[in-house]
């Protein structure tokens, strides 16, 4: 593709080596050029800008560094780190080559004020400044979870990188959450041919097979495509646990016209699952005492399996417009299906007894769930100018609707397992499932409108302004409870404001508003109504050595109303529901939070935070306990310059102590503080060849992997995985 503009690149110039500025340099000329061809017949050809640092949008991969890219998860702008009025993280490519993060709970582990509660094996939720994300985006686009959860592994082999915006953004992701918008932003095809691959094995068995192949098609670079696939199978630490997933993702982008970029690619994911988790370990006995069992134990018998599959298809068309705009639209359609045949050992009165797990209640279920999701997005984004300084503007409308139906086939038992769950060899018949004697099926429906403005106030102040209108609907029944709402014109609205300080140090300040539906319900089976409220933040970015790191200091501070608090479990639960909840008069979250994220200096790469948290209900007393108070996250590689073929690295979680009231006597099952370290080395045999070998907890720290839910089981003990990685 060649721009008939020189002086501006776009994302398409870059993908053939033009390493062009979108800045505001960039737009300058581009207003030059404009400006001379209605002044003259002859048109001014300006010299190629280039900038040899990199450009805003380059891929990640390509850095080899931790510091992010520009982002548009914020705002919908092409925004630096140092632009962006939030706190803004991103999960590298080179991160994920180096750490061995290969699904996206392990690359969100790492990832500063992000907590991964996983109370179950294949059901994984997350948290960000004490509330649930609610949903993703990809490429930007918001990808709508129905119930605010991922089933199975989300593979990373995908993805080039993923950014994490903290604090409300509802400008970008729907009506509005406090936590934090994950954006995975996709591979995307080549102008020059390049292929790696890659080999792993590990404790439990583990193995891993993976390739990626780009470059162009048909013998013209106007044509690109890109196939990544991957394969993973293994053991567990857990007791007869078993995994297997994997991966095609295959992408084709076409320059239609020198101004008109058409994408089109398509994603498979399976993942199948022997003796899954679903609940988990019982947390104490009926006298309050925590019950300790080994890290390996398991509730999961022989026969269950827990297997989804995702099929996620996309098409996008770039339009390159004259005065710098461009126009994208985008559609997307997702089929995700899950089926099993899962066991679920639980304690309902408080009666679990030392040397035995009789008397417990068990719920053995064949279950199917079904997601039709379809997504449309068409947005705009460009310079203009106004009261002699330029200016940036984006907007968009977007409509998702997701059908989503499952059954559900249960049997009750009384457990009569007579030993204790770390001594169970998964021996227990399995049932012969009737019909389903109930369901899902109801639908989710949401447009909305939205755009942003970016004003260039002076020469060290700009203010980002936006706002987006939501409608929702939802219709239907799910297990009897019948699912329907309907919201008309709800208005989040977005405010930011950056002023530098000077050319490496910015303060900035961002406030927006909540409004989020809920999925929860109440002890009669009512839905809770939205969450609503309002975010805060305030902070200093700054560009360290040599501009080469971003570093952040925030304060933020997060009021809402109608937040769902556990209440209860049901005695007698319809198929689907577990647990009610109620509408707490209100929660705060406030608290500090600091990220850095770069390279210090030449070969030393770096990127981490440290969050300070706390929640409050509207008494003042501290709420969502099974949150951390305080959370650190690090990373960090050192290429030895005596050595330069070796580079070695490491990282930690550490987070304080959680805990979680128990629910039939004033007990209380804690989680202490805790301290992951894991650690890297690799040698390159050849600038083609090279191996691998991650060392994981490597203290063989044993921790709780969540207390959200008053199940709970064991983190991964010490383990090792050993790559072999070649690329072209």
């Amino acid at each position: 593709m060649k721009p008939p503009y020189p002086a501006c690149a776009s994302p398409v110039a870059i993908a053939v080596r033009r390493a062009l500025t979108l800045s505001l340099p960039c737009f300058l000329a581009f207003g030059a050029n404009a400006h001379a061809e209605e002044t003259t017949s002859e048109p001014t050809v300006l010299d190629s800008v280039i900038v040899e640092a990199g450009n805003l949008n380059r891929p990640s991969e390509e850095t080899g560094q931790y510091r992010p890219p520009a982002s548009q998860t914020a705002t919908g702008l092409t925004l630096s780190a140092q632009e962006t009025p939030q706190s803004l993280s991103v999960v590298t490519h080179q991160q994920m080559e180096d750490f061995g993060l290969d699904d996206a709970n392990s690359a969100l582990e790492t990832t500063p004020g992000v907590t991964v509660e996983q109370p179950e094996t294949d059901r994984t939720y997350y948290t960000s400044r004490g509330f649930t994300i609610q949903r993703f985006q990809i490429d930007g686009v918001g990808a709508p979870l129905p119930y605010d959860n991922v089933q199975g592994d989300i593979d990373t082999a995908v993805y080039d990188r993923i950014e994490v915006v903290r604090g409300a953004n509802g400008l970008m992701s729907g009506s509005g959450t406090p936590s934090a918008t994950v954006n995975f932003i996709r591979k995307r095809p080549t102008a020059e041919t390049q292929a790696s691959a890659s080999v792993s094995a590990g404790s439990w068995d583990q193995r891993r097979i993976e390739g990626d192949v780009s470059g162009p098609l048909f013998g013209t670079d106007r044509v690109r495509g890109r196939l990544v696939v991957a394969a993973e199978e293994g053991d567990s630490y857990l007791d007869r646990h078993h995994r297997e997933r994997q991966v095609v993702y295959g992408v084709v982008e076409a320059d239609l016209t020198d101004t008109t970029l058409l994408t089109a690619g398509h994603t498979w994911q399976n993942n199948d699952t022997d003796s899954p988790l679903w609940g988990a370990l019982p947390m104490y006995y009926g006298d309050g005492t925590p019950t300790n069992y080994d890290r390996s134990a398991s509730s999961s018998p022989e026969w269950s399996y827990w297997d989804n599959q995702d099929h996620r298809s996309f098409v996008e068309l770039q339009q390159f417009l004259p005065g710098g705009w461009e126009a994208t639209l985008t559609g997307t359609h997702l089929d995700a299906d899950s089926d099993s045949e899962i066991f679920y050992l639980y304690d309902p009165n408080q009666q679990l007894r030392r040397g035995t797990t009789e008397d417990l209640s068990i719920i053995m279920d064949n279950y199917r769930y079904e997601n039709e999701q379809w997504i449309a997005d068409a947005q705009a984004k460009g310079p203009f100018d106004l009261f002699g300084r330029e200016h940036e503007a984006m907007v968009g409308v977007n409509w998702s609707r997701s059908r989503i139906t499952d059954h559900s086939a249960r049997l009750y038992r009384t457990s009569d397992i007579d030993v204790p769950l770390d001594q169970w060899d998964g021996n227990y018949p399995r049932p012969t499932f009737g019909p389903s004697d109930g369901g899902s099926d109801f639908t989710q429906e949401e447009s909305s409108i939205y755009g942003a403005t970016r004003l260039s106030l002076t020469d060290r102040t700009t203010a980002i302004l936006g706002a987006r209108a939501t409608w929702l609907e939802n219709s239907g029944v799910s297990y009897t409870v019948a699912r329907e709402s309907e919201y008309d014109a709800e208005i989040v609205p977005y405010a930011g404001l950056v002023y530098d300080l000077t050319d490496t140090l910015s303060a900035y300040a961002s406030y927006t508003e909540i409004f989020e539906p809920q999925n929860e319900v109440t002890q009669d089976y009512q839905s809770l109504p939205p969450i609503e409220g309002r975010s805060y933040e305030v902070g200093l970015k700054a560009a360290l050595f040599d501009e080469r790191v971003d570093a952040t200091a925030a304060v933020f501070r997060t009021e809402q109303n109608n937040t769902a608090t556990f209440a209860g479990t049901f005695a007698d639960p319809r198929p689907g529901y577990f647990n009610f909840y109620e509408a707490s008069g209100g929660l705060t979250s406030e608290g500090v939070e600091l990220t850095l994220a770069g390279e210090i200096l030449p070969g030393w790469r770096a990127s981490g935070g440290y969050t300070y948290l706390q929640i409050e209900d509207s008494d003042g007393e501290r709420a969502r306990t099974f949150i951390p108070e305080q959370m650190l996250r690090a990373q960090t590689t050192y290429q030895l310059p005596f050595w330069p073929q070796m580079t070695v690295g490491g990282q930690v979680r550490w987070q304080s102590e959680t805990f979680r009231d128990q629910q039939y006597n004033d007990g209380q099952t804690r989680q202490e503080s805790y301290l992951i370290t894991d650690l890297m080395a690799r040698y390159e045999f050849t600038k083609n060849l090279s191996a691998s070998l991650n060392v994981n907890n490597v203290g063989n720290e044993k921790y709780l992997n969540s207390l959200e839910y008053d199940q709970s089981f064991y983190g991964e003990p010490r383990n090792v995985m050993l790559s072999l990685d070649w690329r072209y």
